[in-house]
């Protein structure tokens, strides 16, 4: 017998998935009230005008923001073009609302939307479009971060990062707790100017390579958060947890850092009284903001990647009501 057939999570994922490629329920999904209603707490809007009101709207509570166009994995080099040109235009509309200045609002970008899949020079296509990004917001005076993706990239994104800090040393990093390497990486990004974000990852990763229990992944998180803290760098500290909240500020009172030498990171929708409440009390709260029209597969991939979401973002709507 196979067990996978009962195996719960399993199920799950595979009900998920197939959500995600039926265009028909897509379309009833997308277009129900109440989904609009659940979606708007999580994604900010289909464009760059929403977008951008969503950040004025979140700065003016004074926290900081950094934009996410939603998609990935591009499989059309006109389609990695046209991502380009939104963040492009974005920056442009932020610097003209006055949202750029010092880095309030910046942009985080995948590289895999930016054509690092294409089959024919990919990396090289997605860097060069990264580079025309990193560009305009140096000279909107804001930063940018390549967001991690699937374990398979993760030296071909940091790769990327070191390429590009040669002329922007503001290009953050994510790290993923979960991945056993990942101690590593931050001793290696641990340094003077490095901005790196600490989560414990989202994507469905093997045995081979990342932890699978959730203990084990917190212990990870709490030992990465050490290395970042003890650094020379500016650590984002990427979580929901409460525990990890709280030992971010401990661990940050031991080293004697000065609250504008860190920050926390959350996403939109989750949490957002805590964030109020971190915010309030002195310490740099930024707001991860999705947006775009491809919010119905990301929100369904990521609780395909990990079922354990579906609870969570369930749990959201129902604490935030």
């Amino acid at each position: 017998m196979d067990l996978d057939v009962i195996d719960p999570a399993s199920w799950l994922r595979r009900g998920l998935l197939g959500v995600s490629r039926n265009d028909s329920l897509r379309s009833v999904i997308e277009s129900a009230p109440v989904s609009r209603d659940v979606v708007s707490r999580f994604v900010a809007g289909a464009g760059n005008d929403q977008a951008v009101e969503v950040a004025s709207s979140l700065h003016s509570t004074g926290r900081l923001v950094t934009l996410d166009y939603l998609g990935e994995d591009t499989a059309d080099p006109q389609m990695a073009q046209d991502t380009k040109r939104v963040y492009l235009d974005l920056i442009g509309a932020l610097a003209d609302r006055g949202l750029t200045s010092g880095g309030k609002v910046e942009v985080s970008l995948k590289l895999s939307a930016l054509g690092q899949a294409l089959e024919q020079d990919g990396e090289q296509i997605a860097l060069d479009n990264a580079r025309e990004i990193c560009r305009a917001a140096a000279n909107a005076d804001t930063t940018v971060t390549l967001d991690m993706e699937d374990y398979s990239t993760t030296d071909l994104t940091l790769s990327a990062q070191r390429e590009l800090r040669q002329d922007w040393p503001w290009v953050g990093a994510v790290l993923q707790s979960y991945l056993y390497r990942t101690e590593q990486d931050c001793r290696d990004l641990a340094y003077e100017g490095s901005r790196v974000r600490l989560c414990k990852g989202a994507y469905k990763q093997p045995e081979s390579v990342a932890y699978q229990d959730k203990s084990e992944v917190d212990k990870s998180y709490v030992r990465c958060l050490k290395i970042l803290m003890q650094g020379q760098g500016y650590p984002m500290v990427a979580t929901h947890d409460p525990r990890m909240i709280e030992i971010a500020g401990v661990l940050a009172d031991r080293g004697q850092r000065a609250a504008d030498s860190f920050e926390y990171q959350m996403l939109l929708g989750i949490r957002p009284d805590e964030q109020q409440r971190l915010a309030d009390t002195g310490a740099r709260v930024r707001v991860y903001t999705p947006y775009g029209e491809e919010w119905y597969g990301y929100l369904v991939r990521r609780m395909a990647e990990r079922p354990a979401n579906l609870a969570f973002f369930v749990r959201a709507v129902a604490t935030t009501g």
